[in-house]
This record gives structure tokens, sequence and C-alpha cells, in this order.
């Protein structure tokens, strides 16, 4: 029985953290996750966007044509040409948190900024973080180090135009070593000019703007030739664009107050079933939603008061109502009930107000251009029949497998799915679920040995997969192993069922183990695509090499890192080059899927062709791919065991 300590809680247990110490304590709260750069979902990508959003607010709000971003040696600058902070307010602007001008609906109606904390958290969690507003020839500035003011002034004169400026340096103390994948924010810059047409946005020199809203980012993005033109749909704050391709699943991007809400949320779902819905009737016919959205392509943004995301990041929108806010009297007081509560004026619900505008809207468009309608219909019908086929054939594969219980074989499932003790509730838990996808029982043995069962689940495959490129889709969804790992994750029916935030591929760093990689990637790339773009599918890194002496050992995942760690421990070492995730043992192994376990996210953009990237890596073996094979692969010289 564990020993259980006693502690004194006492008046002096109560702690108040100060602003800059909390942020810098919790800065999960704030950002979300931290990472180093490598996931456009890392913090340094939020601390630029609530920086970029304040400049796109001002734009929205009638003034500035052009933001100025610059990354240089990890160090951010972005200038705006808005109207400036109030010059008296600087400080407090960019210090205190729960202060800004965003409280203020007349100032700010539908901003994207956080309302009193988002230049505030950039501040806090950066090493040095400068900024001076420029207003009618003076201007007001501050600089500070960690959260901590160093100096601040005035200027009386000065030449530039209104407008804000702020220089950070995202701090290392708090991100570790990281840097900026200026491909992650080149489509973060592209995707603020398709959404605020007009605005111009220089990037390190090159500027991004628009015209065409929208419709430029899903023409810019087609990798594929579609089945017919984009429809294009404006209305007093909704936008939306849609088109079909042979493409398996759903690429639709969605967008609130110019913000890339890429993990969906209320708008999403209110578009998805309002474009099936409004086919239906269109039709005459009971359509199955999934086959009117297959291979659909598109996009969505909506504008709305106050909007309510879930998570600091603001990546999925958690409103109901297109606008909610307190009555109030002529004097601006809130109204109260009898019973204590505040009367709230709402307006219509996001869901009625997306489906309103397409059931009319794209009604009309079909029935003015006709010659859209039968090559909708044949996708649709397409869709149905290939459906309804693989559909019959995958449940005689489940009842088979049921029959001869491979399932307990295959999946160790983590508590998170049947214990009644884990919390279904915890966002933080869900989040952390992860399945690896592993092959032999030695590598599976291993993983499910010192995984942390309440949230990590282990899939173990038999052998190499088949080739999902060139195999037809009826032989595919016979195929017991593909079948076994599509019911493992939930997805028979929808992707909205994913049993597991993170699929993790974690095979050997070998021939064999890099082949059966690219084949589960296949998989996901051609049938489940979406897993890809919603960013759930990563490859494990596990270490190479072992470098150790009497004193200590290092696990290097390069022959770089290992050649620098026979030179920083100098005396005499051993080098072991692990080929297996069976040959590291269990103890070694739990520090390499823990807290800090080495992920490489699975990225996939639109402007790529999936076919391109499968006939070229899966398809037949061309020169361009011996190449490629050639230039990339380490010899086995270089990770062959070595003793010194």
């Amino acid at each position: 029985m564990a020993e259980i300590i006693k502690t004194e809680y006492t008046d002096d247990s109560i702690k108040t953290l100060e602003a800059v110490e909390h942020i810098r304590r919790r800065p999960g709260m704030y950002i979300g996750r931290l990472g180093n750069g490598s996931n456009p979902g890392d913090g340094i990508y939020v601390l630029l966007k609530e920086t970029v959003d304040n400049c796109i607010d001002e734009f929205s709000a009638g003034f500035g044509k052009q933001v100025q971003i610059k990354i240089e040696d990890n160090q951010v600058t972005v200038r705006d040409f808005g109207r400036g902070i109030p010059l008296g307010s600087v400080v407090k602007a960019t210090s205190e948190l729960n202060t800004g001008g965003k409280f203020d609906d007349k100032v700010f109606k539908k901003s994207v900024g956080l309302n009193g904390v988002g230049s505030k958290a950039v501040n806090f969690l950066s090493r040095s973080y400068y900024v001076e507003s420029f207003r009618d020839g003076e201007s007001s500035w501050a600089l500070y180090e960690r959260g901590q003011l160093k100096d601040s002034g005035r200027k009386e004169k000065v030449s530039e135009k209104n407008g804000t400026m702020v220089v950070f340096t995202p701090d290392s103390e708090i991100f570790g070593k990281f840097d900026f994948n200026m491909d992650y924010v080149e489509t973060m810059v592209k995707n603020y000019s398709y959404l605020k047409k007009g605005l111009a946005l220089v990037l390190n020199g090159t500027t991004y703007k628009s015209e065409n809203g929208l419709l430029d980012l899903v023409k810019d993005n087609l990798s594929d030739t579609p089945l017919y033109e984009p429809i294009h749909l404006e209305g007093e704050d909704i936008e939306i664009v849609l088109t079909h391709g042979n493409a398996y699943g759903e690429n639709i991007a969605s967008f609130v107050n110019g913000q890339n809400t890429r993990d969906g949320g209320t708008h999403l779902a209110a578009f998805r079933e309002a474009v099936a819905k409004t086919l239906k009737e269109y039709f005459k016919k009971n359509y199955a939603p999934e086959d009117c959205r297959q291979g659909i392509i598109g996009a969505v943004s909506i504008q709305i008061q106050e909007p309510n995301f879930e998570g600091q990041t603001k990546t999925k929108l958690g409103s109901t109502y297109m606008w909610e806010k307190y009555k109030t009297d002529d004097n601006g007081k809130k109204i109260q009930n009898p019973d204590g509560s505040f009367e709230i004026d709402r307006g219509p619900t996001i869901r009625s107000f997306i489906n309103d505008f397409v059931a009319r809207n794209l009604d009309n468009y079909l029935r003015i251009h006709l010659d859209l309608v039968p090559i909708i219909e044949e996708k649709i019908k397409a869709s149905q029949a290939e459906r309804e086929e693989i559909s019959g054939i995958q449940k005689k594969t489940r009842e088979r497998n049921k029959k001869a219980n491979v399932y307990n074989r295959k999946l160790r499932d983590c508590r998170y799915h049947f214990c009644d003790r884990i919390p279904k509730d915890k966002e933080d838990l869900r989040e952390k679920t992860s399945i690896f996808i592993t092959e032999g029982d030695s590598a599976s043995g291993t993983i499910t040995k010192v995984r942390k069962a309440d949230y990590q689940a282990v899939f173990s495959l038999r052998g190499k997969p088949i080739n999902c490129y060139k195999e037809s889709h009826k032989k595919v969804a016979e195929n017991e192993e593909l079948n076994l790992l599509i019911s493992a994750l939930g997805v028979e029916d929808a992707l909205d069922n994913l049993r597991y935030n993170n699929i993790i591929v974690a095979t050997d760093a070998d021939d064999d183990g890099m082949h059966i990689r690219m084949l589960v990637l296949t998989f996901f790339m051609k049938y489940y695509p979406d897993l890809i773009r919603r960013g759930h599918v990563h490859i494990l890194q596990t270490p190479l090499f072992r470098v150790a002496n009497k004193k200590e050992r290092r696990y290097c995942y390069s022959p770089e890192e290992k050649e620098a760690a026979i030179k920083a421990m100098k005396t005499a070492v051993q080098i072991t080059r692990f080929k297996g995730l069976g040959e590291i043992s269990s103890d070694e192994f739990v520090d390499f899927i823990g807290e800090d376990m080495r992920l490489d996210l699975v990225k996939l953009s639109d402007e790529e062709s999936i076919s391109d990237i499968m006939e070229f890596y899966m398809g037949d073996n061309t020169i361009d791919r011996q190449n490629f094979i050639r230039a990339n692969l380490k010899s086995e010289e270089e990770l062959e065991d070595v003793n010194i």
C-alpha cells in the first residue's frame, strides 16, 4: 500500500500568481501546445497569429490596407497601418490582462484577436518584446524582457504612418529549441489574404493579396481538375465555395472572423449538413449525406459577434448563435430577472443561418446553371453504388473476423474507452488518446508493456498490408488487416467517430519497416485523406543509436546526433545500432513514447495531388524514384554497430 504523505493546508498554501508568472507557468492554458515549430498548431505560430490578428481587426474596422511581416533568425516583426494603439495605453494594452479595445463591440464588432489576452500572452512568452504605436506624427513605445517592462517612452515627432509595430522573439526557456517553418507561415498568410479581400500581406518581401476571396483559395489549392467549375456564393456575414472531385473524403476549409478553424466546429457541421440536405431536396431523392459530400472540395467562412472557441488556439468553433449578448436598459445597465439571472438577446442559430443561406442560394444556382445538375447527380450515384458494394463486403469480412475472434489479438485498447474510472469529459485526456500501429509480436509487445494504458492503445499488423494504390477498392475492402484497423479506429461510418486523436505509425527503422510505413500511409492517403488533413496521423521517431560509456548513455536519432554524442562524451564509448523496435528494452522504450516522444506529423497540403504522390512512391519503379532513393538513403555502413 502506498504511503500517504500528509501536508499542511494553510493560508500560505493559497497563492496568487502575477499575470506574467501565471502565463509562463501555464502557457498551455493560453496557447495550447508548445512544440518546436514542426507542427502548424505549435505555440510559436499562435504567438504570430495573435499578433497578426490584431492587424486584421484593424483592417476589418476599415483602417490600413497592408500588413508587413518579417521573420529572420526566429525574430518576428509585424507592422500594420491601422489607427495605432492609443498612445497613453501602449503599456497597459500589452501587459495588463483583460485590458483591450475589443470589449467595446462598437469599435471591434467581429474581431479575430482574443479579447484582452492575445498580445499579453505573446509578450509574456517572448524573450524580448517591443511595441511601438504611431499616431498623428507621434509615437509611444515599450520594451519588455520575458514580460517584464524594461523601458518605455514617447516620441513627439516621427515620420512613420499611423499604425502599430511589434517585434518579438519567442522564449527558448518556454519553447526549447524551435524554428519557424515558413511553409506553415506562408499558408497562414495566404489564408488571411483569401479571407480579407483587398488586404495586402507582405511576408519577407513577398506580397499576398486576393481579389476573389475564398474562390481564389479553392482554385489555388486544386491539385486535380474538379468535375465542374467551383460554385461561389456570398452573403452578409457568409461566403461559401464548393465543387466535387474524384478523390475520396471531404476537403472543406472553414473560417470564423478570418480565423482558420482547422478543427471545424458548429459552422462546418452546419455547412456539411446544409449541402447534403439541399442536394437531396433539389433532386427529390433520399440520397445519403455521405454520398452527397463524397469528393467535395470547398470552403465556408462566417462572421459572428464574440465567437466562442473551444480551446485557446481558436481552431474549433463552439458558438451556437450568430450573436449573443445581455439585454440592457436605456442607461446601458444589464436587465436582471426576478431569479437573479440576466436577460440575453440572441440572434439566429449558426445552424439555421447557414442552412437557410445554402438552401436558398445553392438551389437558385443549380436552377440557373442546369449544366452542372447531371454532373453532380452522377457523382452522387457513383458514390452510392460504390459505398453499398464496399459496405457489404466489409460487413462480411468483419463478421468473419468476429467468428475467428481475431480482434482481441490485434488491438490492445486503452482504458479511456472502456473504464468507468476514466472521465470521458476530460478534453485534455481525449487529446492524448493515441493508437500505435506497429508490426510483429516483438515490437507490439514492447510498446504494450510500457504504454500509458489510460490513453494509449496498440494495434499489431501481421506482415505487410496490401498496396492500396495498386489494388481495387473491392480488394482492399476484403482485406482482413485493414478491416480490423478501420474497426479499431472507429471510422467505418464516419470520421467524426474516430476513437483516437493521434494515429501513430511505429515501424522498424529498416527497409521492411519503411515499406510497411508507406503501405499504411498509402491506405490513409487514398481512402481517409481527411485523417491526414486534420493532423491526426504521425510517424513515431525512435532512436537509431545508443551511445554509452560507464557514466552515461545517450540516444541518437541520426548519424549526425551520434557523432555529436561521441564527441561530447569523449571517453571510450560503445555504440549500438537499433534495427528493430523489439531490440530496445522495455525500460529504455518507455522514454520514447512518453510526454516528450518525437513525432513527425504527416502533412498533406491541398495543392499536392494525392494521386501524383501515390504514383511516385507506390507506383511502377521509375528512374525518378530510383534517383530519389539514392539521394536520400543512408548506406547501411553508416548505421552499423560500432565499438570504440
